[in-house]
Parts: structure tokens; sequence; C-alpha cells
């Protein structure tokens, strides 16, 4: 609580020590990776057994370089990867989810 204090202090005397910097000009940030993850011809795959041969045959028609699963409950970076697969399953390992990212 007191480093909130502080800040809601110092800024009302005007001064940005607590405040966040401003971002990057476009020109600056780094170029999003190219990816070939395309989960579209994959959605008929929901609903099928997770298991280390339907990942791998997913990560081949989806064209992705990585597969992430995602058990459920779980937390996963919000982080984008253009050239990842995400394979959410359920309870009983039925495939509930594919995207990419």
């Amino acid at each position: 609580m007191k480093p909130f204090l502080i800040c809601a202090a110092a800024a009302s005397f005007g001064l940005g020590g607590c405040m966040a910097p401003a971002p990057a000009p476009a020109e600056d940030l780094p170029a999003m990776p190219e990816g070939t993850c395309n989960a579209e011809p994959l959605q008929s795959h929901i609903g099928h057994k997770a298991s280390a041969a339907s990942g791998a045959e997913l990560l081949r028609l989806a064209g992705a370089r990585t597969l992430r699963w995602v058990p459920p409950r779980s937390a996963v970076t919000m982080d984008y990867r253009a050239d990842r697969l995400t394979v959410s399953y359920d309870d009983d390992y039925t495939i509930v989810r594919i995207s990419c990212g």
C-alpha cells in the first residue's frame, strides 16, 4: 500500500517518477515474425483425443513450428507467436480448442 501512496503523492505534485515510460515509436519496434500457422483446417479435430501422435499431426497440418498444449485450468502467456499452434484439451484429453498464436 505504501508504494501506491508514494506514487499518488508524487503524481499530485506533478512528479513523473512513478509513471510508465512512453511507448517506443512504431519504427523502433521489431517486426513480427512471419509465421505459417493456419488453424482453420484443423477445426474438424476438435473433439478428438489429445496425444503425442495427434499433436504431431496437427503441427504438420498447421504448418507451425511449435506446439503448445494447454491442459484444463491452466494459465498461459498472452504473447503472440505467429509460428505457434495452441491446442487446449479437457480433463478427458479431448481437444476443445485449436488456435494459432
